[in-house]
């Protein structure tokens, strides 16, 4: 959920190894490109790709996730399994899923903490 790719300049100026931002729409991760490499960002890759069918190939283990999807996405509940069961989480991995008010993963198993900034909501898991 790639979008404009701020999120992914945000890690990638602020220390971050690599990142890996993941947009489908090409038109939209031809931009985040483009303006990493304006950047100078040499720590981001942008991979193309549909997120759920990525999850599935993925082998990489990741510090962090964040995932920003759509907040009126079908499936947007099911994406904490989907990453927390998918062994996409090194030791001591953070997942972060940014959402609006209408998801509360309170009772999730692997909930830690919630923050919230207006009308958006930030679930952390671990």
């Amino acid at each position: 959920f790639g979008g404009t790719g701020a999120i992914s300049y945000e890690f990638a100026s602020r220390g971050a190894s690599m990142v890996y931002c993941v947009e489908m729409l090409p038109l939209h991760a031809n931009f985040i490109k483009s303006q990493a490499a304006s950047f100078g960002m040499k720590n981001l890759t942008v991979v193309r790709h549909n997120v759920f069918e990525f999850l599935d190939i993925c082998r990489e283990k990741f510090d962090i996730i964040f995932a920003d999807p759509p907040y009126q996405l079908e499936n947007l509940a099911e994406i904490p399994d989907l990453i927390l069961d998918g062994n996409l989480l090194a030791p001591d991995g953070i997942f972060v899923l940014e959402h609006g008010s209408k998801n509360d993963f309170k009772d999730h198993p692997r909930f830690t903490d919630m923050k919230v900034y207006g009308s958006v909501h930030f679930s952390f898991f671990k």
